[in-house]
């Protein structure tokens, strides 16, 4: 949470201290107050000035209120505002009991005209009378004390009195303004990078403000009448003040839909995470994102899709838990912020809740909408032990969301391709394609009549310092980093040359080559794939490129543009993982494909699962009937062969067949296999028996 184990303490010790501070600063003000009117009484002297000078002072109060009352907001930050001014001007020339009853005067009459802010007027109230104090011991550290019946009058006002002023403006700005920051304002460590600048903005008219207090003064002994009108000057500057504060808010605030912005979550999220360290609970974000948005705005037009974010900005606001807080981040993304939750199945459910409300239909101009959404959940302290961290994981468990069409996803480091570990093992694994260090493997497709129908080309990399890596975890490095055109096109490139080798060699046997969605959405792919076959001498035919159905989900026509082209240059395509989306019935209509693989999710169960078994025998009849091959993945054993052979699978693959094997030794397998083709072991043990039980009696076989 913070940089230093050291800051904790006082971290924790300021807590402690901040919510009480208020009360006390009130408490105090409150007896120093009326210690000094007491006294002011004793002395017989008056609480404020008589004459044309008291009665221009009470218009000019009144007007200022009048001002404050018709802005309708509250001081911002302790913001210095004309009231400031007129009661400096009054402790310059009567002291600090009269100033005191001045902005005291203010903040009754402001606070009663707001009920709803009686505690921030209070204690505003309460700091201005302590900075008031803090002046007047400045000033009367200089020797000058003044009151009702001795008001100070130097003999000139003129550069001469320049130290007594500046130190009395700068003991109340500095006491008054420091004390409203710690009582009244959020405790992040620090301002707000944004609003930051609109506070040098108020620092530069706050001293043009208290810089009219001396003319006020001046005016005070020589034209009192004339008081009334320094309300234009400072109503304009105090107007000015106005106008930054509403600036900050706007750079705060997302203009379309009136959410909060990425800049105040993370503000925001910085102290819920200082809070729940405090008691000791967790804090989640939520990072949601719209499905296919662009394709509103695309066909829709971007102010219908504006219209469509009010819509999905007012949903998410009644459908936030209790206590939650939702913000806007750019685009169709937003974020909401759980102060406090249970664990991380709870923030999980708090998530599924929120991406269901708003997946409910939307009706924009008599058109009904279903827009779905996916989202990602970062927990604190499991996840991330800052704002930024939590954002940055909320967004990878969100795109790992939208790559599995899960809806919601909870992050989980080992799927996170930016990790320090990961990061590294990414440039390893750039400068191994550069190298050629990545091995392909190929594992054999065959019949059930033994003839070998094709092989597929695996990834294999063995890493210097790790050993062998997963495929699984750099292909999906390789993903989520930008480097999977490279990665795939050197898998295209090595295995058609290894095509080319044994074709050379009479071998020829088709090899598949999986791709991905990405691969299939870049310009150009279906031409650079024919580029290499030629490049290579290698017909068409000899490649199959393997794709999944979510090819047709990020950009449809892209997709299905490309796919043409490759099977009009006679292309084969197989589509990989049957069975694990979400719309396969529907794409399997839309893809190009002649070949269809069961993923092994169904078939390693299927000897022993009912249920298992029906999916297979359903797939097998749909595909046939639309004209395609049906290859079955993760075959290991025998019956799961017979059970396949009996539903009519066209071939299988998977270890009872061979395991994936570097070009050699695949090379031998062919060669093995090519006139009888391939065997399970238990028919040629079968075999070789009857053929021993064929033999005449002592005949001995060389």
């Amino acid at each position: 949470m913070k940089p230093t184990d050291s800051a904790a303490p006082a971290s924790r010790l300021r807590r402690l201290v901040v919510p009480a501070l208020p009360a006390t600063i009130v408490s105090v003000a409150g007896l120093a107050l009326a210690t000094g009117v007491i006294v002011t009484l004793r002395q017989g002297d008056a609480l404020f000035p008589g004459g044309s000078v008291g009665w221009s002072l009470a218009i000019l109060t009144g007007i200022i209120v009048g001002h404050l009352v018709a802005l309708g907001r509250d001081r911002w930050w302790g913001g210095t505002g004309s009231g400031a001014a007129l009661a400096l001007a009054v402790l310059l020339l009567y002291g600090w009991v009269p100033a005191a009853l001045v902005s005291l005067s203010v903040v009754v009459l402001v606070g009663a005209a707001r009920r709803h802010r009686w505690r921030q007027a209070v204690v505003h109230g309460a700091v201005d009378i302590l900075g008031l104090g803090t002046a007047a011991l400045g000033l009367a550290a200089f020797g000058v004390v003044s009151s009702v019946r001795h008001p100070w009058a130097p003999s000139a006002w003129n550069l001469s009195v320049l130290p007594e002023v500046v130190v009395t403006a700068a003991a109340y700005l500095l006491v008054s303004r420091g004390l409203l920051w710690i009582s009244l304002t959020p405790h992040t460590g620090q301002l707000p990078a944004i609003p930051r600048t609109a506070v040098v903005r108020q620092a530069l008219v706050g001293i043009a403000l208290l810089g009219i207090s001396p003319l006020i003064a001046v005016c005070a002994i020589h034209a009192p009448l004339l008081l009334p009108l320094f309300a234009v000057p400072l109503i304009a500057l105090d107007s000015t003040l106005w106008i930054a504060r509403a600036r900050a808010e706007e750079q705060l605030r997302d203009p379309l839909t009136g959410l909060p912005n990425r800049q105040w979550l993370l503000e925001r999220t910085w102290t819920a995470l200082d809070d729940a360290e405090r008691v000791g609970v967790r804090s989640a974000l939520v990072l949601i994102d719209l499905d296919r948005f662009r394709s509103v705005n695309d066909t829709l037009g971007h102010l219908a899709g504006d219209r469509l974010l009010l819509q999905i900005a007012e949903r998410l606001r009644h459908a936030l838990p209790r206590g939650a807080e939702a913000a806007r981040l750019g685009g169709d993304e937003f974020a909401v912020l759980l102060p406090t939750t249970d664990s991380l199945t709870s923030s999980q459910r708090a998530a599924r809740n929120l991406v269901a409300a708003l997946g409910s239909p939307l009706d924009l101009d008599g058109l009904t909408l279903v827009l779905e959404a996916s989202a990602g959940v970062a927990v604190f302290p499991d996840h991330a032990l800052d704002a930024e961290g939590l954002l940055r994981r909320a967004d990878v468990a969100m795109y790992q969301a939208k790559r599995d069409r899960s809806g919601v996803e909870l992050y989980e480091a080992k799927r996170d391709g930016n990790t320090p570990d990961r990061l590294g093992l990414l440039g390893d694994l750039r400068r191994a394609l550069d190298a050629g260090d990545v091995e392909l493997h190929y594992q054999p497709k065959v019949g059930f009549d033994g003839h070998v129908a094709g092989l597929e080309a695996l990834v294999r990399w063995v890493h210097p310092d790790r050993g062998r890596v997963p495929p699984d975890e750099f292909i999906a490095i390789a993903e989520s980093s930008g480097l999977m055109p490279r990665l795939t096109e050197y898998v295209l490139e090595t295995a058609l040359a290894q095509v080319a080798r044994w074709r050379a060699m009479g071998l020829e046997v088709p090899v598949a080559v999986n791709v991905s969605p990405r691969d299939v959405h870049s310009p150009g792919f279906a031409g650079a794939v024919a580029a290499r076959l030629a490049r290579h001498r290698v017909p068409p035919g000899a490649l199959q490129l393997e794709i999944t159905e979510h090819v047709l989900l990020e950009d449809p026509q892209r997709a299905a543009d490309t796919l043409a082209g490759l099977t009009a240059h006679g292309v084969k395509m197989s589509l990989d993982d049957f069975g694990t989306g979400y719309s396969s019935l529907v794409h399997l209509r839309r893809l190009p494909v002649s070949e269809l693989k069961i993923d092994r999710s169904f078939v390693a169960r299927l000897a022993v699962d009912t249920e298992d078994a029906e999916i297979v025998r359903c797939t097998l009849d749909l595909a046939h009937s639309l004209g395609l091959l049906v290859v079955a993945e993760g075959v290991e054993d025998d019956e799961t062969w017979e059970r396949l052979r009996d539903l009519g699978c066209d071939a299988v693959q998977g270890w009872l067949v061979a395991a994936a094997m570097p070009p050699d030794e695949t090379t031998a397998w062919l060669r093995a296999r090519g006139e009888r083709g391939w065997q399970r072991e238990s028919e040629t043990a079968a075999l070789a028996a009857e053929k021993a039980a064929q033999r005449p009696s002592g005949q001995v076989l060389n």
